[in-house]
């Protein structure tokens, strides 16, 4: 049974930071890589950033030089450090674990496990 505890939410203003952790208990296949997705309001769930078991990572062009993915094995932790937030990065942020096709996919359908999700607002 695996269970993806995802913690760290707030809120800031413009130009804050945020670290996002994700907690993992539970038997997970080695060959599934993390990630994080977020969901606003009114819009589709949405692919954040990934990392595969190697430590490679991979972003969203939206994110892509604010976001860093990383990992701490020995805590089985994920983290998401977001820097120079924007209030578009407004969403609720999840956890996820999945098969190597969310490497490319960015999709919910490559997606095994779910954090229940935290809640970032970014405002002004």
């Amino acid at each position: 049974q695996v269970q993806l505890v995802d913690s760290g939410g707030g809120s800031v203003h413009t130009g804050g930071s945020l670290r996002l952790s994700c907690a993992a208990s539970g038997y997970m296949y080695s060959s599934y890589l993390m990630g994080w997705f977020r969901q606003a309001p009114g819009k589709e769930r949405e692919g954040v950033a990934v990392i595969d078991s190697l430590g490679n990572t991979r972003y969203s062009d939206s994110v892509k030089g604010r976001f860093t993915i990383s990992k701490d094995n020995a805590k089985n932790t994920l983290y998401l450090q977001m820097n120079s937030l924007k209030p578009e990065d407004t969403a609720m942020y999840y956890c996820a674990a999945g098969r190597s096709s969310l490497w490319v996919s960015f999709s919910h359908r490559s997606v095994a496990y779910w954090g229940q999700g935290t809640q970032v607002t970014v405002s002004s």
